[in-house]
């Protein structure tokens, strides 16, 4: 908790520094403002458009701040919420921003801030479906298949050993995976045990591990009862 508490203070400071050093006349910080001609940045300053860029990045930085405490209450989407609340402001602001545009680019600059929080909240949201989808464990003539994001089949004669466990070894590196405070999928590095896959619903035990011929597989349900079927049906 704490490492990701100082990643995103990181964060939050590292964008209040960009909006102060803009706000004190760094302007080239801005993207493409330093190859525009002259008068159009002279124009851009009078109207208070880089201006307002730093503000909002301070403004930014602020909010996220203040939302950090959230980390340390049993609030579960802490996460989702300071970073969904960043994005959004800052897309949103841009945006906005766009209005203090030169006549002749405010319409393009519209059209195309609009379309970029538009791919990227479509592209979120397709993420979090899919990531916040319950992982289920299939059992079929051959093997089993474990349903959704990084799922895959694994055949019975691959299975070495399985067991219930009532907490997880420790994960120390995402390799490749979907992770936040509520959720953990995809190859993570475990204590022990090297590179495993996960599909986990963190702090709902028991967590079914299975052990195969080249990985470790962690899997559970929201439903400790579903969790345990699992097991009985392996048997």
């Amino acid at each position: 908790m704490m490492a990701l508490f100082f990643i995103l203070l990181g964060t939050a400071l590292l964008l209040l520094l960009l909006g102060w050093v803009v706000r004190k006349g760094a302007y080239w910080l801005i993207s493409g403002f330093a190859f525009r001609p002259k008068e159009e940045q002279e124009k851009l300053i009078k109207e208070g458009f880089p201006q307002r860029v730093g503000t909002l990045l301070i403004a930014t930085a602020a909010g996220m701040i203040l939302l950090l405490p959230l980390l340390f209450t049993s609030f579960p989407y802490v996460v989702e919420v300071i970073i969904g609340f960043m994005l959004i402001f800052l897309l949103g602001g841009i945006i906005y921003l766009s209005r203090y545009e030169t006549p002749a680019k405010r319409k393009r600059s519209y059209f195309i801030t609009s379309c970029i929080a538009l791919i990227t909240f479509v592209s979120l949201g397709l993420l979090m479906y899919f990531g916040y989808e319950d992982a289920e464990m299939l059992f079929k003539k051959e093997g089993i298949e474990i349903t959704g994001m990084y799922g895959e089949e694994i055949p019975y004669e691959d299975i070495l050993n399985f067991k219930l466990i009532e907490e997880m070894p420790k994960a120390t590196v995402k390799v490749d995976g979907f992770g936040t405070s509520n959720i953990a999928k995809g190859k993570f590095k475990l204590e022990g045990l090297g590179t495993s896959l996960l599909f986990i619903q963190k702090g709902k035990p028991p967590y079914l591990h299975i052990e195969t011929k080249d990985r470790h597989i962690f899997i559970n349900s929201h439903d400790p009862a579903t969790t345990r079927s699992w097991a009985e049906n392996l048997k």
